[in-house]
């Protein structure tokens, strides 16, 4: 399970648990934990597509020519 796959998971049962909720302060703790996970999950989703992106552009950087050198350039 991932950190994104579990804070998701999170965030479902905290909003689960508000929904079953019979008290005010209950409920209103249930969402505001939901969010805070919510938030969670959102930015391990952010952080996963800019890992993806700087990977792509990394592999793009191998492949490309160096112009100062006329060859290929290491960007590791």
């Amino acid at each position: 399970m991932t950190a994104l796959e579990m804070y998701s998971e999170r965030a479902a049962d905290c909003r689960r648990e508000a929904d079953a909720a019979t008290l005010v302060n209950v409920r209103d703790r249930c969402l505001s934990s939901a969010a805070a996970w919510q938030e969670m999950a959102d930015r391990a989703q952010l952080a996963e597509a800019y890992r993806a992106d700087d990977i792509e552009r990394k592999a793009e950087q191998r492949k490309a020519p160096d112009p100062f050198y006329g060859g290929f350039h290491y960007a590791g």
